[in-house]
């Protein structure tokens, strides 16, 4: 099987466009500012993933992928556990909620458990 030749691989979703003036834009969108932990407003669940193993979530971060992976690894630390950040949410393996209450309070984020 032949190569094929892209000429355009650079043009992520692009195929044509009718409009003489248009340009791709080749910049991502920048990360917007990390809020304050004061005016995070974080929520803290205890959910059920893949065989039924127990983590809890934490979502409503407003901020850097890169903060958001900081405070991830803190958590991660603080718990003993593993765990991921990404798309705005943390999950540490696990049912530390209160624990993680705990830090984030200490840390002066506005934060409490939400769900059952």
């Amino acid at each position: 099987m032949a190569k094929q030749n892209n000429k355009n691989n650079n043009r992520d979703g692009v195929m044509y466009s009718t409009d003489s003036n248009f340009e791709f834009n080749h910049f991502q969108e920048s990360e917007g500012e990390t809020l304050a932990p004061q005016q995070q407003n974080l929520k803290i669940y205890l959910d059920r993933k893949g065989g039924g193993k127990l983590v809890s979530r934490i979502t409503g971060f407003v901020g850097a992928d890169a903060d958001l992976a900081n405070l991830a690894s803190s958590l991660k630390k603080l718990c003993g556990g593993g765990g991921t950040a990404k798309d705005g949410e943390i999950l540490i393996q696990g049912d530390f909620r209160e624990k993680i209450l705990t830090y984030l309070q200490k840390e002066n984020y506005k934060a409490k458990k939400a769900g059952g």
